[in-house]
């Protein structure tokens, strides 16, 4: 059972390049949030079936979306509040790809907007 269970994390780890990078950030003590949300993506990545595409499609944009959560300091406010405001009903089967997908959801919106935005520094 070992082998198997090592084997199906080397394949998850093939789809998740950042891997490393994102179990190894740096973040303050006192922030629980981006802990969680360290913890929420490795739960999901070694709980995916390898053998489902669409889980497989999940595991790397999540990927995406954590590195884009440590490198860009304004999209990891955003996805702070946005997780705070997620409401999530009772009679949902996986509460772990629900949040995943919203996390996901988040990027797509902050790219949108970011590409109508534009911010200007202020020199003084």
């Amino acid at each position: 059972m070992v082998v198997v269970t090592m084997n199906k994390n080397k394949q998850v780890l093939k789809y998740c390049p950042n891997f490393y990078r994102i179990i190894n950030f740096d973040f303050f003590e006192e922030d629980v949030f981006t802990e969680k949300l360290i913890s929420i993506y490795k739960e999901f990545i070694f709980g995916a079936n390898i053998a489902d595409e669409e889980e497989l499609n999940l595991v790397a944009q999540v990927d995406k979306v954590l590195v884009k959560y440590i490198d860009d300091y304004m999209f990891r406010r955003e996805v702070k509040s946005g997780l705070m405001q997620l409401k999530v009903k009772r009679d949902v089967d996986n509460i772990l790809k629900l949040i995943v997908k919203n996390i996901i959801k988040m990027l797509e919106m902050y790219e949108e907007g970011a590409t109508r935005k534009i911010y200007l520094a202020r020199w003084i």
